[in-house]
């Protein structure tokens, strides 16, 4: 749905979530980003269009978190739970599907239909290409 809209999804560009986001995005012909927390780009998943290895482990998830304009999380872990507080830090929109709500700022959404009318709505309704 993001890739349709013509957003570019960021990620953290492993596997899991990471990679069922980038799988459909890149297979709706979209443009994916993976911010690896290692120094080998080949630990991309396959459907990473551009893998940005960092070597710097989990404090990748900064870099995550501030490269969008808005952040869908998805359940995860504290990995995630890092993303959430760093969004929310720089005053980014957060929203949630699974796990981690009541969390102040955060917005829990049912599925990714309500997420992606979330993003829709806090980016003014689509990608401005330059």
């Amino acid at each position: 749905m993001l890739a349709e809209k013509g957003f570019t999804v960021v990620c953290g560009g492993l596997g899991g979530v990471m990679e069922a986001v980038c799988r459909g995005a890149f297979l709706a012909g979209g443009f994916t980003v993976g911010i690896l927390p290692g120094s080998d780009p080949g630990e991309a998943n396959r459907w990473v269009s551009l893998a940005v290895p960092t070597g710097m482990g989990a404090s990748r998830n900064r870099i995550v978190a501030l490269a969008g304009k808005v952040v869908v999380a998805v359940g995860g872990r504290y990995g995630t739970l890092s993303e959430i507080a760093f969004a929310l830090d720089a005053g980014k929109p957060v929203c949630c599907i699974g796990g981690w709500t009541g969390i102040e700022g955060v917005v829990p959404v049912p599925d990714a239909e309500e997420a992606m009318r979330f993003v829709m709505k806090k980016t003014g309704g689509g990608v401005v290409r330059h």
